[in-house]
């Protein structure tokens, strides 16, 4: 009885590391000396205090407008090939080359043709691509002088092929939309196209000009006004719908991919959706939050890492121990993100609890070997 009481404390000894689990164990994620950060090989850990859920939920996410907002003077637009123009021409009596006894005013349609150029009678062929509307305006009239009588010539752009954007995905009117003068900013195209198909916080918009590209949420568009940039010619912007969802694994009552039923869900809120913690096995001291995070947000949480810190999204781990009463709270307005993970690591007496099932087959065929051993020297 003694060598199987050795053996026993020998497996015991070696073998909780080796105990099957969902995930890693509360140990390989934390010490006991960490008390607030620590940067691991991969990846910034951060035990979740109402400062770091501050510091957190206050972030506002800039990156888009930095990609794509206009720095300095508008740029005017230009006419190319492909508009179509209106060429409105007055004189000053009747007796002119373009006015009757009907009216003064004569209107012409043009389309700028393949050369850049359009034709207006009597004043010939004007070069237009490339030039503002006022420029045109300037050429056209300037070519009329000594032939027409005191002419006054108007410019309007009645089909505006070079200066719009491509609006596509799950918008109700997807097609190629004219930027007006005054400007048009993305949710304008987003209206003028009909608006998204889907919900404004589950749609992410992207924006491709020439070789840059970045997403946001349509949402953020309107919550964060600086995002909603203005469009120049050649912007492409693709609208897809895209259900947020977070998954929970570890020691919890439901281990799932749980979508987003409201614009907003807190860390308490997608606990309780996968039916909270496993009173068996979870350890409460032990629920991490795994997401990717902006430097920016890192430099504020960790000073120190500052200078370490890229232009990538930087993985981080956040550790909440709801054995505090205060984490609570912190729960509740710890608003979570698009692919989050929650896990919760077994609670060691959890991991003993699944050792000793694993080798109770191995004491009992040693408790009936000894029994029989005894049988038999008697």
């Amino acid at each position: 009885m003694k060598s199987v009481g050795l053996v026993f404390v020998a497996m015991l000894l070696a073998g909780c590391s080796v105990v099957p689990g969902s995930g890693p164990s509360t140990a390989s994620l934390s010490a006991d000396d960490i008390e607030n950060t620590v940067k691991q090989e991969d990846y910034f850990s951060f035990k979740l205090t109402p400062e770091v859920a501050q510091i957190v939920g206050r972030y506002v996410p800039t990156r888009f407008a930095e990609y794509f907002g206009i720095k300095g003077t508008e740029p005017r637009q230009q006419i190319g090939v492909g508009d179509m123009l209106t060429v409105n021409i007055w004189e000053a009596d009747e007796r002119g080359i373009f006015s009757t006894s009907y009216g003064k005013k004569t209107t012409i349609e043009s389309v700028v043709d393949d050369s850049g150029r359009i034709f207006v009678p009597y004043a010939g062929r004007i070069r237009a691509a490339g030039r503002s509307v006022e420029s045109v305006r300037e050429a056209v009239q300037g070519a009329l002088e000594g032939k027409a009588v005191q002419p006054q010539v108007q410019i309007v752009v009645s089909g505006n092929q070079t200066n719009s954007a491509v609006i596509v995905g799950d918008v109700g009117k997807p097609g190629k939309y004219p930027i007006s003068i005054a400007g048009t900013t993305l949710l304008d195209l987003v209206a003028h196209a009909g608006g998204s198909r889907g919900k404004t916080f589950e749609t992410v918009v992207t924006l491709k000009r020439g070789d840059r590209k970045a997403s946001t949420n349509l949402q953020d568009l309107i919550d964060l006004p600086k995002n909603n940039v203005r469009l120049v010619k050649g912007d492409n912007v693709l609208l897809t719908v895209k259900p947020r969802s977070f998954t929970a694994f570890g020691a919890v009552k439901k281990t799932a991919i749980q979508q987003f039923p409201t614009e907003t869900v807190t860390l308490a809120e997608a606990l309780a959706s996968v039916g909270g913690l496993n009173d068996e096995t979870a350890d409460a001291s032990a629920v991490y939050l795994f997401r990717f995070e902006e430097p920016e947000v890192i430099a504020k949480l960790d000073p120190k890492a500052r200078g370490k810190l890229g232009e990538y999204q930087v993985p981080v781990i956040y550790r909440l121990n709801l054995r505090d009463p205060k984490a609570w709270f912190v729960a509740r307005y710890f608003l979570m993100r698009d692919k989050d993970m929650i896990y919760v690591a077994n609670h060691p007496a959890a991991e003993l609890g699944k050792f000793l099932r694993i080798i109770q087959p191995i004491l009992t065929s040693a408790r009936y070997g000894v029994l029989i051993s005894d049988d038999l020297e008697n």
